[in-house]
């Protein structure tokens, strides 16, 4: 093992690889998550991943029923009078408000996207910054879809790293004593 100097920080190499601090420090992350976070990262991943996509899906869906209903005047129902799916005049509806329907779901998986988020940005250690990000991913139309792929290769990119669940040592002993990540223990 040599140490190097890389953009402002001391990295420590093994086998000819840099440590990923000067990539954490460029995307946001402030400190090496711990051991034990790294094996629930999978899976926070993929919850979030799958939060994402389909809130953005339902905000787009939103965003198509805002246009129709203020551009147009009118609203999706469901079972009533003009047949099983049709769009109706702006309080004329006579059976089930689809659109309504649209806002409630979006807003509960919109609760959910933020529960996934907070648990990814919270094991990732990064600034509350990028959470802020990440909450705006909801309801920013195509914004959690580009969310989805940048934080898909952030922490795949960390986790490919750590392959076998652990933090190097000598990063995990500086984030014991409450140093720098990547820095010189």
């Amino acid at each position: 093992m040599h140490r190097h100097r890389d953009g402002g920080c001391q990295c420590l190499t093994t086998s000819g690889q840099l440590a990923l601090t000067t990539s954490r420090k460029l995307r946001g992350m402030t400190h090496t998550p711990s051991a034990g976070h790294v094996k629930n990262l999978r899976g926070a991943l993929s919850l979030y991943r799958v939060s994402a996509i389909i809130t953005g899906v339902m905000l787009l869906l939103l965003c198509a029923e805002m246009i129709v209903k203020y551009g147009f005047g009118t609203e999706l129902e469901a079972g009533g009078t003009n047949g099983f799916l049709a769009l109706s005049p702006t309080g004329e509806l006579t059976g089930l408000n689809v659109s309504t329907l649209i806002l409630i779901v979006h807003g509960w998986l919109y609760v959910l996207y933020l529960f996934c988020g907070f648990r990814l940005w919270s094991a990732m250690k990064w600034p509350f910054l990028r959470f802020v990000i990440i909450a705006l991913g909801g309801v920013v139309p195509f914004l959690s879809f580009f969310l989805e792929s940048q934080l898909r290769r952030d922490v795949g990119g960390y986790l490919a790293a750590h392959e076998d669940g652990t933090v190097p040592k000598a990063a995990h002993a500086n984030q014991l004593s409450g140093g720098e990540p990547g820095a010189a223990a």
